[in-house]
């Protein structure tokens, strides 16, 4: 079947000596797989190895068998030229993490609008704007709201938020945690908008220690999920 779809590279691999194994998001049919013979080696194709840089925004024609598969892309175009999001080196850096843990989080093969506009909506926002030091764990925060495990915001003011649990809570357990001065930060984020996320302000130390737990909390609920291999490149950008 023949498919118009608007959809988000997640990663691109090469296969053999000419060829490309994509996975994207697509707005159409979720997470999808496809390979494109000979892209590297041809240079008046339709198909550029540009394209396919991680989070790129493209409108594609696919074909999708729906078999599990690997599915080919017969046209495609830029859907939204991004300005500073593969040039800027911090933002490169954001990209390349941001777009293994979406690889890692989204197994879906199916229509998912909302997370699609989500995903979107925030790499925009990501291009144009500049104080972007709390953008990722703000982001990653939003993404739990699709994946079904959003903090329980109940008894916010208790002194300590379980990470098995995903819930605040005053009765420590074995269970990893966040507390103290982490846990302000952590719920300051919780209570605010992408346009604000900059006047929450925090030490190096602090980020990457928030960073590490909202990493934590995707592997404790989400089945397969494997850290990024990107995150020790990310923690020595924002140093």
């Amino acid at each position: 079947m023949q498919v118009t779809t608007k959809a988000i590279v997640l990663s691109s691999i090469k296969y053999g000596d000419t060829s490309l194994i994509v996975r994207a998001f697509t707005y159409s049919d979720g997470l999808k797989s496809y390979l494109l013979k000979g892209v590297l080696a041809s240079k008046k194709g339709k198909l550029k190895t540009a394209y396919f840089q991680p989070l790129t925004q493209l409108e594609i024609v696919a074909v999708h068998k729906n078999k599990g598969t690997l599915e080919s892309i017969r046209e495609v175009k830029i859907d939204y030229p991004y300005n500073t999001l593969h040039t800027d080196i911090t933002k490169n850096s954001l990209t390349l993490f941001l777009s293994e843990m979406l690889a890692n989080s989204i197994h879906e093969e199916e229509c998912n609008e909302e997370l699609y506009h989500y995903i979107e909506a925030s790499l925009q926002w990501l291009d144009i704007h500049h104080e972007i030091s709390n953008f990722h764990i703000y982001f990653l925060l939003g993404l739990t709201k699709y994946f079904g495990f959003y903090p329980d915001t109940d008894y916010m003011d208790t002194s300590c938020f379980d990470l098995l649990e995903g819930e605040f809570t005053d009765t420590p357990s074995f269970n990893p945690s966040i507390t103290g001065e982490n846990l302000g930060y952590f719920k300051k984020l919780l209570g605010i908008n992408f346009d604000t996320i900059h006047t929450v302000k925090m030490k190096k130390t602090n980020r990457q220690a928030l960073l590490k737990a909202i990493v934590l909390y995707f592997e404790l609920h989400l089945q397969g999920f494997r850290k990024p291999r990107s995150l020790a490149i990310l923690n020595e950008v924002f140093s």
